[in-house]
């Protein structure tokens, strides 16, 4: 009898494959039927992960090729330096305008179908805005462009934590590498490839309009994944998981499935929200003036460029191990505060030798800027559900980008009135200050949801 167990053993393990499949699921989260929460089919998290890098690699290029080719594009405008030195603060504007309509597309829609349609945005503004015909079309595509940035911008954490809940370090790592890697790549190849095209700047703006195009399909096929119309009002995880065909595969909770969470009252949604508004200031200041710093010091242009292309190289490497790093802590303040350190040393560098240590003080600089990916990876720790994401992200970026606006235009003035760069360094050293502060304060191992449910 044993013998004839053995055998058919034998025979049925011939006959069908066996698959093993390691301990939380083929991607280290919880296995189909093991809990509540099915990790997406193979395919879906691959097509996915390359949407993800698509559409990041699409965020910046909007903003950093029109910089490349600012002085062409006021010549061939009739633009006037005013007008031109107001556009470095349109971005954050946009941002905040248009960032917090993100969670209510994200409702009606499904937060895919909004990437999706804010690629189709971006790649729409930067056909038409070259050739628009004046200031003010230019100013309305990009406009344009910028929305689909802003909305794309807040739902990129929510789709990797609802995705992806048990991978949110090395994703966001992930997706705010390849946004580094767009925006350094636009802000040194534009004006090579504009003279390999002709020497047209019209061309050389439109042409930034294929990669978005491209960033539209792989989010084709999730665009219907949304809520449906019979989906209880509250359901839990459970519910989803009970009927698959209403949550999207890899979904933790749907954000709509809730109410409207009272983000107002969270003491750590404050605090994100200012770290993110001060380091978003940082890096527009260091992208709008650090090279004219090096200029002003006798630093030749080219390597004033070439300097400024460094620092924001150092966020491709960063901007996915300082994520992963982040979510096995249980408090992110001791990072906060080193790269404020690396801040105020690479500013203190830059006003007492900033010719002789150029090199360092723009890898220190670097490495400050990746304030950015600490503060989207926060963001996806400190809520616990998909509808807490969903609102910090919107409360802090846009909050956080209105914060941002003034901050290059006030080192303009200051530059401007000042003769030098004494009092522009000195401020953005102070900024510095309060960023760690409340750094520190968002970094404390909490949610929103339990302080506001605390109040």
């Amino acid at each position: 009898m044993m013998g004839g167990m053995a055998r058919e053993e034998t025979r049925t393990s011939m006959s069908t494959p066996i698959r093993r499949t390691p301990p939380g699921g083929p991607h280290g989260g919880p296995a189909a039927g093991d809990g509540p929460h099915p990790s997406p089919r193979a395919w879906t998290a691959r097509l996915l992960m390359a949407g993800i890098v698509l559409a990041a690699l699409n965020l910046r290029p909007a903003i950093t090729s029109l910089g490349a080719l600012l002085e062409e594009v006021r010549d061939g405008l009739g633009m006037s330096a005013g007008l031109a030195g107001l556009l470095t603060s349109v971005p954050p504007l946009c941002f905040a305008v248009f960032g917090i309509t993100a969670p209510r597309l994200a409702r009606r829609f499904g937060p895919a179908a909004v990437v999706c349609a804010g690629m189709a945005a971006i790649a729409a503004g930067l056909a038409i805005r070259p050739y628009a015909g004046g200031t003010a079309g230019f100013v309305a595509a990009s406009a344009l462009a910028l929305m689909g940035i802003a909305v794309s911008n807040v739902l990129m954490p929510v789709i990797v934590k609802r995705h992806f809940p048990d991978r949110v370090g090395s994703m966001t790592g992930l997706y705010s590498m390849a946004l580094a890697l767009g925006t350094s790549t636009a802000a040194a190849v534009t004006v090579p490839m504009t003279d390999a095209l002709g020497g047209s700047w019209r061309t050389g703006l439109a042409v930034w309009a294929g990669l978005a195009a491209a960033a539209l399909l792989p989010w084709l096929p999730f665009v219907r994944q949304r809520r449906e119309p019979g989906t209880r009002a509250g359901a839990g995880a459970g519910a989803g998981a009970e009927n698959p065909a209403r949550t999207a595969p890899g979904e933790t909770e749907d954000p709509a499935a809730r109410p409207p969470l009272p983000i107002t009252r969270s003491r750590t949604a404050w605090a994100l929200a200012v770290f993110f508004g001060l380091q978003a200031t940082a890096a527009y200041i260091t992208m709008g003036w650090m090279a004219q710093i090096f200029r002003d010091a006798g630093v030749p242009a080219a390597t004033a460029g070439l300097l400024l292309a460094v620092t924001m190289v150092m966020g491709v490497p960063l901007s996915f191990v300082i994520p992963r790093l982040a979510t096995r802590l249980p408090r992110q303040g001791p990072i906060v505060v080193v790269l404020g350190v690396c801040g105020l040393a690479g500013y203190a560098g830059l006003y007492l030798a900033p010719a002789a240590g150029a090199w360092a003080w723009a890898l220190l600089l670097g490495i400050s800027n990746c304030a950015f990916p600490l503060a989207l990876t926060m963001v996806g720790m400190r809520a616990r559900t998909g509808a807490g994401v969903v609102r910090l992200s919107a409360f802090a970026q846009s909050t956080g980008y209105l914060i941002s606006i003034p901050g290059p235009l006030l080192v303009g003035v200051l530059y401007q009135h000042s003769g030098g760069w004494g009092l522009p360094l000195a401020l953005m050293a102070a900024l510095m200050i309060p960023q760690t502060v409340v750094g520190v304060l968002a970094g404390r191992d909490r949610t929103v949801e339990d302080e506001t449910a605390a109040r």
